[in-house]
């Protein structure tokens, strides 16, 4: 169950309550590193990210999209999505507490195995179409599926189990309103997204439908 009170952006130091580690990956304007809480010793990932300082500037993240993102993820209980467990904010950064994932990516996963068979890639595929289904049946489309944005929880094991990350371009469906933009990465965007067209669930299929031609 989650807390009510993961609404809250913490104020106080993140590393008051966690010992943060080795860096485990980042990207334009974040950094995940990994961390240990201080009172039960579990690890988690911290997501560090960088909070845009006024309206004028192009670095960093707006709060309303850092905002967005926390309400999704707070919405979100699932065996192949990642979960958050807590939230904490200073002058720079937002730091999201976020499940540790340490099997890597299936970018990377698919780079070493070279191929797949039939049923492996099967079973990976149905994972994916289980975690967006989910994600759909809440009206939430992902707009960035991709293998980097898909992690394994253990890749020493014949079928690693999957986890769906990253949901900075996630976004509430609402019926009546009408969404647009341009984003992604554009070899597995949806055409709707590249002619700047409104914007549905279905734009994560078509990201599914590339994911599964590679495999």
């Amino acid at each position: 169950m989650k807390s009510p009170n993961m609404a809250l952006f913490k104020q106080q130091k993140v590393e008051d309550v966690y010992e943060i580690g080795e860096e485990l990956g980042s990207g334009q304007f974040a950094i995940v590193k990994k961390c240990r809480e201080r009172s039960t010793g579990t690890e988690y990932a911290a997501k560090f990210i960088k909070k845009r300082q006024s309206r004028a500037s192009r670095r960093g993240v707006r709060r309303e999209e850092i905002e967005r993102e926390v309400t999704i993820l707070q919405q979100i209980l699932h065996t192949n999505i990642i979960q958050l467990h807590d939230i904490y904010e200073n002058k720079t950064d937002v730091v999201l507490i976020l499940e540790l994932v340490s099997g890597g990516e299936l970018f990377d996963f698919l780079a070493q195995k070279e191929s797949l068979s039939e049923e492996e890639a099967t079973r990976f595929i149905k994972q994916i179409l289980d975690g967006v289904n989910y994600l759909h049946s809440k009206k939430i489309a992902h707009f960035d599926l991709k293998p980097e944005n898909i992690m394994l929880l253990d890749k020493n094991i014949p079928i690693p189990h999957i986890k769906l990350i990253d949901f900075g371009l996630a976004h509430k469906i609402e019926d009546g309103v009408e969404f647009k933009n341009i984003f992604g990465t554009p070899e597995f965007v949806a055409p709707e997204i590249v002619n700047y067209e409104p914007l549905g669930l279905a734009a994560d299929m078509w990201s599914i439908g590339v994911i599964t031609y590679i495999l």
